[in-house]
């Protein structure tokens, strides 16, 4: 076997797998689309199965332009489902689990009472303005 027919043998067999790449492109984006009714998916698939090169050529330019679009949208909904996969499976702490975390905090001295009353009302959902907390627990108690 010379040099020149390996050459075109991996000619051909490039533009088989690119053929094969095509149709299955091709095919997914038929049964992706949710506008065409199902005898229109069912003469694209004669057409392309039929007559492979003029169907391929005719879906191409026919129907070219909506395939990104439709792979996009496609794609969009498979990041939606990651996403909302992964926040699910990663959870959120509870309300008990920030407050405890908070108190924590409170109780070795990193945060301050105004700072721990802030986050908690936070944490359970209404806001108090800032003049409203005390200050520190000194201020909240009566002197005598």
């Amino acid at each position: 076997m010379s040099l020149w027919n390996v050459l075109v043998s991996i000619f051909w067999f490039m533009l088989l797998f690119a053929w094969i790449w095509l149709l299955i492109a091709i095919l997914s984006d038929i049964f992706r689309d949710h506008e065409l009714s199902g005898w229109g998916k069912a003469l694209w698939t004669l057409f392309i199965i039929v007559l492979p090169w003029l169907g391929a050529l005719v879906y191409l330019i026919a129907r070219g332009p909506s395939m990104n679009e439709r792979a996009r949208a496609q794609a969009e909904r498979n990041d939606q489902a990651f996403r909302s996969y992964v926040r699910e499976s990663a959870g959120t702490p509870s309300t008990a689990d920030e407050l405890a975390k908070l108190a924590d905090l409170r109780d070795r001295g990193a945060i301050s009472t105004q700072d721990y009353e802030q986050a908690k009302a936070k944490v359970l959902g209404h806001e108090r303005p800032a003049a409203a907390t005390p200050q520190t627990d000194q201020q909240a108690t009566p002197t005598t």
